[in-house]
């Protein structure tokens, strides 16, 4: 779900092009990225692909042709995996599940009744992260000679807090919460596809990549970043439901008011300060992790095309042809740097 600040914050999206994050590290979150493939990524009935011995590959081929093509632009990309959730995360997980199932039993109606069209996009809200798919992804990814990170709690917190560190350049994300975990810039809209399926809608939007520096919005909005932590607490979170009745705006005049939630009149009718503080403590205080390796490494060729090839059944001619574009765009920089 994440936090929805876009109303507070849109003007200050700075469009960027994918030359201006050449040689520049990103941090992304892996299971966000992994959902993503396996929702978008299916045949017109919203089975997704899959191989000869039945193992999900649609966040393999997504994964395999993005970070080619971000490859090629010189993007340095790292592959943060969630830990641990928070207890406080429950809630929405469960939330998460229920919906997941509800949409299962409304795509076996689909199908049943061979209106794919919405069969699609029930399955794609169905969509389930398994163990193996997590494996896969991440062997894939060291094969690309992409780093991965294992956070102790959550990803997008320990991207911010890499980004803090001046060990990324910056967190890559469509959501908001990595600015109420402190990451001083957020990446938006990493894609180079130009645009981006809304499997409950069924519908395309076009994307443009974009960067949010968080100094920036807290100067211009005047807030402190605990004060823009007690907004999102207001709007709600993936660990709270926020208040009734009070969304960004509201929540952004009352902070600029009173300064903090308890000392907002009449707010303890309505929200915990327990609760309140508790929140608080996940965004500000997350757990993360200093027990992580940047290296990045040329990519193993042979080994991507055994894995994708032979073990997964890939076109061997659609995988040539996309790592012999990356041998092309790597021999470029190589002259560049020597005749530079």
């Amino acid at each position: 779900m994440g936090v929805n600040l876009a109303p507070l914050i849109s003007e200050y999206k700075h469009k960027i092009g994918f030359k201006d994050l050449a040689n520049k590290a990103v941090a992304i979150d892996a299971y966000n990225t992994i959902y993503q493939f396996i929702s978008i990524i299916r045949d017109p009935t919203g089975r997704p692909l899959r191989d000869r011995k039945g193992n999900v590959t649609s966040h393999l081929s997504g994964l395999f042709y993005r970070n080619i093509n971000l490859l090629v632009e010189n993007i340095k990309l790292v592959y943060v995996f969630d830990g641990a959730p928070p207890i406080r995360k429950m809630k929405e997980l469960k939330r998460r599940q229920e919906i997941k199932e509800e949409s299962w039993k409304k795509y076996l109606e689909a199908i049943e009744r061979k209106d794919y069209e919405e069969a699609r996009k029930y399955a794609a809200l169905a969509s389930k992260i398994e163990d193996k798919m997590v494996e896969d992804a991440a062997k894939l990814l060291e094969l690309l000679g992409i780093p991965i990170v294992f956070a102790p709690g959550e990803a997008e917190a320990q991207a911010a807090h890499m980004v803090r560190k001046g060990d990324v350049w910056a967190s890559g994300t469509q959501d908001y919460d990595s600015l109420l975990f402190g990451s001083v810039r957020v990446a938006r809209n990493i894609t180079l596809t130009g645009k981006q399926r809304l499997p409950s809608k069924g519908i395309e939007v076009k994307l443009e990549p974009e960067v949010l520096y968080l100094d920036e919005i807290l100067s211009k909005l005047d807030l402190t970043r605990e004060q823009l932590v007690d907004i999102g607490i207001l709007i709600g979170t993936d660990y709270n439901d926020g208040v009734r009745g009070i969304g960004p705006k509201k929540a952004y005049s009352l902070i600029k008011k009173y300064g903090r939630i308890e000392d907002t009149p009449d707010i303890q009718d309505k929200i915990s300060l327990d609760e309140v503080d508790e929140v608080r403590k996940l965004f500000l205080e997350p757990t993360v992790t200093d027990n992580y390796s940047l290296e990045f490494s040329e990519p193993n060729y042979d080994g991507i095309i055994g894995f994708l090839c032979d073990e997964h059944d890939f076109s061997i001619d659609r995988v040539t042809k996309a790592l012999d574009s990356l041998k092309r765009a790597k021999s470029v920089k190589s002259l560049d740097q020597w005749f530079g």
